[in-house]
Protein backbone atom coordinates (compact mmCIF):
# COMPACT_ATOMS: atom_id res chain seq x y z
CA UNK A 1 0.00 0.00 0.00
CA UNK A 2 1.45 3.14 -1.17
CA UNK A 3 1.16 6.10 1.23
CA UNK A 4 -0.57 8.36 -1.02
CA UNK A 5 -3.38 5.59 -1.86
CA UNK A 6 -3.84 5.93 2.35
CA UNK A 7 -4.59 9.61 1.97
CA UNK A 8 -6.49 9.75 -0.81
CA UNK A 9 -9.05 7.02 0.21
CA UNK A 10 -9.42 8.20 3.91
CA UNK A 11 -11.93 11.28 3.09
CA UNK A 12 -14.15 7.97 2.23
CA UNK A 13 -13.85 7.35 6.25
CA UNK A 14 -15.76 10.24 7.20
CA UNK A 15 -18.16 11.59 4.29
CA UNK A 16 -21.67 10.47 4.13
CA UNK A 17 -21.95 7.92 2.01
CA UNK A 18 -25.43 6.96 1.61
CA UNK A 19 -26.59 10.57 1.33
CA UNK A 20 -24.33 11.14 -1.50
CA UNK A 21 -25.43 8.47 -3.22
CA UNK A 22 -28.92 9.46 -2.57
CA UNK A 23 -28.27 12.35 -4.39
CA UNK A 24 -26.43 10.60 -7.03
CA UNK A 25 -29.89 8.52 -7.58
CA UNK A 26 -32.01 11.94 -7.87
CA UNK A 27 -30.09 13.56 -10.05
CA UNK A 28 -29.44 10.73 -12.56
CA UNK A 29 -33.02 10.43 -12.94
CA UNK A 30 -33.84 13.67 -13.50
CA UNK A 31 -36.01 13.91 -16.91
CA UNK A 32 -34.71 18.03 -17.46
CA UNK A 33 -34.06 17.99 -21.03
CA UNK A 34 -30.90 20.53 -20.68
CA UNK A 35 -29.74 18.40 -17.42
CA UNK A 36 -29.93 14.65 -18.79
CA UNK A 37 -28.41 15.65 -22.56
CA UNK A 38 -25.66 17.96 -20.57
CA UNK A 39 -24.93 14.78 -18.59
CA UNK A 40 -24.94 12.23 -21.41
CA UNK A 41 -22.73 14.09 -23.71
CA UNK A 42 -20.21 14.85 -20.82
CA UNK A 43 -20.06 11.21 -20.35
CA UNK A 44 -19.99 9.61 -23.81
CA UNK A 45 -16.88 11.89 -24.24
CA UNK A 46 -15.14 12.06 -21.12
CA UNK A 47 -14.67 7.68 -21.30
CA UNK A 48 -15.21 7.53 -25.25
CA UNK A 49 -18.53 5.52 -24.90
CA UNK A 50 -18.83 3.39 -28.13
CA UNK A 51 -22.89 4.04 -28.87
CA UNK A 52 -22.84 1.89 -31.95
CA UNK A 53 -23.66 -1.36 -30.05
CA UNK A 54 -26.28 0.12 -28.13
CA UNK A 55 -29.18 -1.15 -28.81
CA UNK A 56 -30.64 2.42 -28.52
CA UNK A 57 -27.82 4.14 -30.29
CA UNK A 58 -28.94 7.90 -29.99
CA UNK A 59 -27.46 9.41 -26.75
CA UNK A 60 -30.73 11.73 -26.77
CA UNK A 61 -33.37 9.29 -26.97
CA UNK A 62 -32.83 8.02 -23.49
CA UNK A 63 -34.92 9.45 -20.96
CA UNK A 64 -32.67 10.26 -18.07
CA UNK A 65 -28.81 9.56 -17.51
CA UNK A 66 -28.99 6.34 -15.80
CA UNK A 67 -31.54 5.04 -18.42
CA UNK A 68 -28.57 5.41 -20.82
CA UNK A 69 -26.05 4.58 -18.37
CA UNK A 70 -28.01 1.07 -18.05
CA UNK A 71 -28.63 0.72 -21.75
CA UNK A 72 -28.93 -2.27 -23.46
CA UNK A 73 -26.77 -3.79 -26.29
CA UNK A 74 -27.85 -5.16 -29.18
CA UNK A 75 -28.11 -9.11 -29.15
CA UNK A 76 -24.83 -9.77 -31.54
CA UNK A 77 -22.47 -7.26 -29.31
CA UNK A 78 -21.59 -10.00 -27.12
CA UNK A 79 -21.75 -13.63 -28.02
CA UNK A 80 -22.30 -16.02 -25.19
CA UNK A 81 -19.80 -19.03 -25.09
CA UNK A 82 -21.87 -21.83 -26.03
CA UNK A 83 -19.63 -25.05 -25.28
CA UNK A 84 -21.49 -27.27 -22.53
CA UNK A 85 -19.00 -26.81 -19.90
CA UNK A 86 -18.02 -23.18 -20.48
CA UNK A 87 -18.51 -20.50 -17.59
CA UNK A 88 -19.89 -17.11 -19.56
CA UNK A 89 -18.26 -14.01 -17.94
CA UNK A 90 -21.03 -12.37 -16.32
CA UNK A 91 -19.92 -8.83 -16.74
CA UNK A 92 -17.88 -6.21 -19.06
CA UNK A 93 -15.00 -4.99 -16.47
CA UNK A 94 -11.61 -5.82 -15.47
CA UNK A 95 -10.46 -9.06 -13.27
CA UNK A 96 -9.52 -7.41 -9.33
CA UNK A 97 -8.54 -10.97 -8.56
CA UNK A 98 -9.71 -14.91 -8.82
CA UNK A 99 -8.41 -18.34 -7.21
CA UNK A 100 -9.14 -20.74 -4.60
CA UNK A 101 -11.11 -19.65 -1.49
CA UNK A 102 -8.51 -20.31 1.49
CA UNK A 103 -9.54 -21.61 4.84
CA UNK A 104 -12.28 -19.57 4.50
CA UNK A 105 -10.48 -16.05 3.31
CA UNK A 106 -10.77 -14.66 -0.16
CA UNK A 107 -8.21 -12.98 -1.45
CA UNK A 108 -8.77 -8.87 -2.02
CA UNK A 109 -5.64 -7.40 -2.38
CA UNK A 110 -1.53 -7.55 -1.41
CA UNK A 111 -2.27 -7.37 2.52
CA UNK A 112 -5.77 -7.94 2.74
CA UNK A 113 -7.99 -10.84 2.67
CA UNK A 114 -12.11 -10.82 3.83
CA UNK A 115 -14.08 -13.71 5.01
CA UNK A 116 -16.33 -15.96 3.51
CA UNK A 117 -19.11 -15.79 5.88
CA UNK A 118 -18.74 -12.49 6.28
CA UNK A 119 -18.96 -12.03 2.38
CA UNK A 120 -22.36 -14.21 2.34
CA UNK A 121 -24.18 -11.96 5.30
CA UNK A 122 -22.64 -14.05 8.33
CA UNK A 123 -23.78 -17.39 7.55
CA UNK A 124 -21.87 -20.76 8.73
CA UNK A 125 -24.51 -22.25 6.43
CA UNK A 126 -24.64 -20.00 3.66
CA UNK A 127 -20.97 -20.11 3.40
CA UNK A 128 -20.54 -24.12 3.73
CA UNK A 129 -21.12 -24.97 0.09
CA UNK A 130 -18.58 -22.42 -1.25
CA UNK A 131 -15.46 -23.37 1.70
CA UNK A 132 -12.43 -24.17 -0.50
CA UNK A 133 -14.04 -23.28 -3.82
CA UNK A 134 -13.29 -20.78 -6.28
CA UNK A 135 -13.90 -17.15 -6.34
CA UNK A 136 -13.15 -14.61 -9.48
CA UNK A 137 -14.11 -10.67 -8.26
CA UNK A 138 -14.94 -8.80 -11.22
CA UNK A 139 -14.84 -4.55 -11.54
CA UNK A 140 -17.05 -2.15 -13.27
CA UNK A 141 -15.70 0.92 -14.33
CA UNK A 142 -17.88 3.78 -15.12
CA UNK A 143 -17.28 3.52 -19.04
CA UNK A 144 -18.35 -0.54 -19.02
CA UNK A 145 -21.39 -2.13 -19.98
CA UNK A 146 -23.68 -2.29 -16.53
CA UNK A 147 -25.52 -5.25 -16.84
CA UNK A 148 -25.22 -8.22 -14.88
CA UNK A 149 -25.34 -11.83 -16.68
CA UNK A 150 -25.70 -15.39 -16.09
CA UNK A 151 -22.50 -16.98 -15.87
CA UNK A 152 -24.14 -20.80 -16.39
CA UNK A 153 -28.08 -21.65 -16.70
CA UNK A 154 -29.60 -21.66 -12.84
CA UNK A 155 -32.38 -22.27 -10.88
CA UNK A 156 -32.88 -19.26 -8.02
CA UNK A 157 -32.68 -20.35 -4.56
CA UNK A 158 -32.35 -17.61 -2.59
CA UNK A 159 -31.39 -13.49 -2.58
CA UNK A 160 -30.13 -11.62 0.78
CA UNK A 161 -29.36 -7.50 1.42
CA UNK A 162 -26.87 -7.14 3.34
CA UNK A 163 -26.62 -3.34 4.65
CA UNK A 164 -23.04 -2.09 4.95
CA UNK A 165 -20.81 0.67 4.32
CA UNK A 166 -20.42 2.45 0.14
CA UNK A 167 -16.81 2.70 0.01
CA UNK A 168 -15.26 3.15 -3.70
CA UNK A 169 -13.98 -0.01 -5.22
CA UNK A 170 -11.58 0.72 -7.39
CA UNK A 171 -8.02 -0.52 -7.39
CA UNK A 172 -6.63 2.68 -4.75
CA UNK A 173 -9.19 1.78 -1.97
CA UNK A 174 -9.44 -2.03 -2.34
CA UNK A 175 -5.42 -1.88 -1.53
CA UNK A 176 -6.13 0.20 1.69
CA UNK A 177 -9.50 -0.96 3.48
CA UNK A 178 -9.25 -3.96 4.86
CA UNK A 179 -12.37 -6.31 4.13
CA UNK A 180 -13.69 -3.90 1.90
CA UNK A 181 -16.33 -6.29 0.00
CA UNK A 182 -17.41 -8.00 3.15
CA UNK A 183 -18.00 -4.07 4.64
CA UNK A 184 -19.76 -2.34 1.94
CA UNK A 185 -23.86 -2.51 1.31
CA UNK A 186 -24.26 -5.64 -1.09
CA UNK A 187 -27.13 -8.16 -2.93
CA UNK A 188 -26.59 -12.02 -2.77
CA UNK A 189 -28.22 -13.96 -5.07
CA UNK A 190 -27.31 -17.87 -4.74
CA UNK A 191 -28.26 -20.36 -7.63
CA UNK A 192 -28.45 -24.08 -8.48
CA UNK A 193 -26.24 -24.41 -11.49
CA UNK A 194 -25.19 -27.52 -13.46
CA UNK A 195 -21.58 -27.01 -11.56
CA UNK A 196 -23.68 -27.42 -8.03
CA UNK A 197 -24.28 -23.99 -5.88
CA UNK A 198 -23.42 -20.46 -7.41
CA UNK A 199 -23.22 -17.23 -5.91
CA UNK A 200 -23.66 -13.77 -7.52
CA UNK A 201 -22.40 -10.97 -5.29
CA UNK A 202 -23.49 -7.57 -6.09
CA UNK A 203 -21.08 -4.98 -4.16
CA UNK A 204 -22.83 -1.75 -4.08
CA UNK A 205 -20.30 1.32 -3.95
CA UNK A 206 -19.88 5.01 -3.35
CA UNK A 207 -22.14 6.49 -5.98
CA UNK A 208 -23.78 3.39 -6.54
CA UNK A 209 -27.80 4.45 -6.61
CA UNK A 210 -29.20 1.32 -6.96
CA UNK A 211 -28.97 -2.37 -7.30
CA UNK A 212 -31.93 -4.17 -9.41
CA UNK A 213 -32.28 -7.71 -10.18
CA UNK A 214 -34.71 -8.79 -13.17
CA UNK A 215 -37.13 -11.01 -10.63
CA UNK A 216 -37.41 -8.18 -7.88
CA UNK A 217 -36.41 -5.04 -9.48
CA UNK A 218 -35.07 -2.61 -7.11
CA UNK A 219 -33.09 -3.90 -4.20
CA UNK A 220 -31.01 -1.11 -2.96
CA UNK A 221 -31.30 1.67 -1.82
CA UNK A 222 -33.61 0.13 0.99
CA UNK A 223 -36.23 2.94 0.88
CA UNK A 224 -38.95 1.81 2.90
CA UNK A 225 -40.67 -1.68 1.64
CA UNK A 226 -39.49 -4.36 -1.33
CA UNK A 227 -40.08 -2.43 -3.97
CA UNK A 228 -42.43 -3.34 -7.11
CA UNK A 229 -41.03 -5.70 -9.84
CA UNK A 230 -39.80 -3.41 -12.71
CA UNK A 231 -42.34 -2.99 -15.40
CA UNK A 232 -41.65 -5.25 -18.61
CA UNK A 233 -39.82 -7.97 -16.94
CA UNK A 234 -40.69 -11.64 -16.86
CA UNK A 235 -43.30 -12.10 -14.63
CA UNK A 236 -41.76 -15.64 -13.98
CA UNK A 237 -38.86 -13.88 -12.51
CA UNK A 238 -40.93 -11.90 -10.24
CA UNK A 239 -40.38 -13.22 -6.10
CA UNK A 240 -41.68 -12.80 -3.11
CA UNK A 241 -42.10 -9.55 -1.27
CA UNK A 242 -42.35 -11.04 1.81
CA UNK A 243 -39.00 -10.82 3.12
CA UNK A 244 -37.46 -12.61 5.85
CA UNK A 245 -35.58 -9.90 8.27
CA UNK A 246 -32.94 -10.35 11.12
CA UNK A 247 -30.65 -7.67 12.71
CA UNK A 248 -27.56 -7.46 10.85
CA UNK A 249 -24.05 -8.43 12.73
CA UNK A 250 -22.32 -6.30 10.40
CA UNK A 251 -20.89 -4.17 12.71
CA UNK A 252 -20.43 -1.21 9.95
CA UNK A 253 -24.11 -1.45 9.52
CA UNK A 254 -25.41 0.25 12.03
CA UNK A 255 -24.24 4.20 10.51
CA UNK A 256 -26.61 3.30 7.72
CA UNK A 257 -29.49 3.44 5.99
CA UNK A 258 -29.92 -0.12 5.95
CA UNK A 259 -29.60 -1.72 9.36
CA UNK A 260 -31.24 -5.54 8.62
CA UNK A 261 -29.73 -8.06 6.52
CA UNK A 262 -33.38 -9.12 5.01
CA UNK A 263 -33.60 -12.73 2.95
CA UNK A 264 -35.96 -13.72 0.38
CA UNK A 265 -36.61 -17.61 -0.17
CA UNK A 266 -37.38 -18.59 -3.89
CA UNK A 267 -37.07 -22.38 -3.57
CA UNK A 268 -40.56 -22.42 -4.68
CA UNK A 269 -40.88 -20.17 -7.27
CA UNK A 270 -39.44 -22.05 -10.06
CA UNK A 271 -37.17 -18.75 -11.09
CA UNK A 272 -34.91 -20.24 -14.07
CA UNK A 273 -32.48 -18.14 -15.87
CA UNK A 274 -30.08 -19.31 -18.64
CA UNK A 275 -26.70 -19.15 -19.70
CA UNK A 276 -25.91 -14.98 -20.85
CA UNK A 277 -29.23 -14.05 -19.37
CA UNK A 278 -29.66 -10.97 -17.93
CA UNK A 279 -29.97 -11.06 -13.72
CA UNK A 280 -29.04 -7.92 -12.77
CA UNK A 281 -27.95 -4.02 -12.67
CA UNK A 282 -26.13 -1.86 -11.43
CA UNK A 283 -27.25 1.78 -11.41
CA UNK A 284 -23.66 3.06 -11.56
CA UNK A 285 -20.11 0.70 -11.22
CA UNK A 286 -19.34 -1.56 -8.66
CA UNK A 287 -17.88 -5.05 -8.20
CA UNK A 288 -19.67 -8.81 -9.07
CA UNK A 289 -18.05 -11.43 -7.29
CA UNK A 290 -18.95 -15.12 -8.65
CA UNK A 291 -18.22 -18.02 -5.34
CA UNK A 292 -18.57 -21.75 -6.72
CA UNK A 293 -18.02 -24.48 -4.77
CA UNK A 294 -15.03 -27.25 -4.34
CA UNK A 295 -13.84 -28.88 -7.29
CA UNK A 296 -16.67 -27.88 -9.63
CA UNK A 297 -14.83 -24.99 -11.55
CA UNK A 298 -11.92 -23.82 -13.36
CA UNK A 299 -10.79 -20.45 -14.74
CA UNK A 300 -9.45 -19.86 -17.95
CA UNK A 301 -5.86 -20.11 -17.92
CA UNK A 302 -4.37 -17.38 -18.14
CA UNK A 303 -7.13 -15.27 -17.06
CA UNK A 304 -4.89 -12.82 -14.16
CA UNK A 305 -5.76 -9.82 -12.19
CA UNK A 306 -6.28 -6.67 -13.90
CA UNK A 307 -6.99 -8.37 -17.37
CA UNK A 308 -10.11 -7.09 -19.22
CA UNK A 309 -12.98 -8.98 -20.01
CA UNK A 310 -16.19 -8.70 -22.10
CA UNK A 311 -19.72 -10.28 -21.08
CA UNK A 312 -20.67 -14.00 -22.26
CA UNK A 313 -16.24 -14.48 -22.86
CA UNK A 314 -15.12 -17.74 -21.75
CA UNK A 315 -14.35 -16.91 -17.93
CA UNK A 316 -13.81 -21.15 -16.60
CA UNK A 317 -15.16 -24.42 -17.56
CA UNK A 318 -17.20 -27.04 -15.44
CA UNK A 319 -15.11 -29.77 -13.94
CA UNK A 320 -16.84 -33.22 -14.68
Amino acid sequence: MMPADFFRTLPQYFIPQHLLSKLMYVLTRCRLRVWKEWQIRWFIRRYGVDMSIAAEPDPLAYENFNHFFTRALKPDARPIVNGAHDIACPVDGAVSQLGAIQDGRIFQAKGHTFGLEDLLGNSIERAAPFRNGQFATLYLSPRDYHRIHMPLDGRLREMIYVPGRLFSVNARTTSVVPGLFARNERVIALFDTGAGPMALVLVGALFVASIETVWSGPVTPPFGRFRHPVPGRTPQCRGRRDAQERPSRDTSASLHVGKTIRQWDYQNENIRLERGAEMGRFNMGSTVIVLFGPGRSTWRPGLNADMAVRMGELLGKIKN
